[in-house]
């Protein structure tokens, strides 16, 4: 099996790679703006700047993968800064689909999305997505995904013998990733949306986002799926997961919020001000139906794993080696 990893060197790519890995029957090309920082043996990676479309066009044709896994999307505020993310993803998503079509053997192509391309709206909450439907995006992430569905769903009306599968995540979490969200319910202090109006938002260990992708190859069910955590939580019960104080927050309180936050080193992007005032619920139904696929962690666990992770690891040293 050929797969070719697009943002490899991402902690979604990495950890998706690491699983493929393990299988002796499978080789991996690897494309992205910075290497992976753990060691990959049956990958072979180029480290292309996003905005080189036609190099990563020409690795993957020459590469003629059986699967492309399009992890290339930039986040704002995680290793992007909005301007940039927005600019790398488009160009990333522009290879992927360009290069489609030059490659005989391809199969199918997973893809990253978000539950951000529903907006403020509930109609996440259907029990089965279409790719390219129902996208009512209010931010600019949200916008993002929803022009790289349509990007998608072009393709596939062009070549309807290759699958696409898009994977909305809801935020994504964990130890040691640049989570915008998770980065900022961290900090010594939690900006809320107001009491008693605060939305309910989902959340997906990035874990369970690295098992979705393999997941999703192996189903090779084409279509959109929601990925998240079982439950619900609010701003508020987050920060008090954490021992965190909260302070609620509306109107033009948020911009004094973003700038503080901003100042403690966890930028506070639009579609994470989306999740803690209005909130985000999706039916994760077709995903347990067509892909087999249940997340291993609830939203809660996601929350209480993000506050048991320590900042500083000590490790311990041996003294017998010289």
């Amino acid at each position: 099996m050929r797969i070719a990893i697009v943002g490899m060197g991402g902690d979604i790519g990495t950890g998706v790679a690491l699983r493929f890995d393990k299988d002796r029957e499978t080789s991996m090309l690897g494309i992205d703006m910075e290497p992976p920082r753990r060691r990959i043996r049956r990958a072979i990676f180029h480290r292309v700047d996003p905005a080189d479309v036609e190099e990563r066009t020409r690795l993957l044709v020459d590469f003629d993968p059986e699967f492309i896994i399009h992890a290339g999307i930039y986040e704002p505020h995680s290793r992007s800064n909005p301007h940039d993310a927005e600019i790398r993803t488009r160009a990333a998503t522009r290879s992927v689909f360009r290069a489609a079509r030059g490659c005989p053997s391809l199969r199918q192509i997973v893809m990253r999305s978000s539950t951000d391309v529903y907006g403020r709206s509930n109609v996440g909450a259907n029990p089965q997505a279409v790719l390219g439907t129902d996208l009512q995006p209010h931010s600019r992430f949200g916008q993002m995904m929803a022009d790289a569905e349509d990007v998608a769903v072009d393709f596939s009306k062009q070549r309807p013998d290759i699958g696409v599968t898009a994977l909305r995540f809801a935020p994504i979490v964990g130890p040691y990733i640049p989570s915008p969200l998770g980065r900022y319910l961290r900090l010594p202090f939690v900006p809320t949306g107001p009491l008693f109006f605060e939305g309910k938002f989902q959340l997906v260990h990035i874990d369970d986002v690295h098992e979705a992708f393999v997941a999703a190859v192996r189903a090779r069910a084409g279509g959109a799926f929601n990925i998240a955590g079982e439950g619900t939580v609010r701003g508020s019960e987050a920060a008090r997961i954490g021992r965190r104080p909260f302070i609620p927050t509306w109107g033009p309180g948020w911009l004094v919020a973003r700038a503080a936050t901003a100042m403690f080193g966890a930028p506070l992007s639009e579609h994470s001000i989306e999740s803690l005032t209005h909130g985000q619920a999706v039916s994760t139904e077709a995903a347990k139906r067509e892909l087999s696929f249940v997340p291993a962690h609830s939203t809660r666990e996601c929350i209480e794993d993000l506050y048991n992770w320590e900042s500083v690891v000590r490790l311990e040293v041996d003294r017998s080696v010289a």
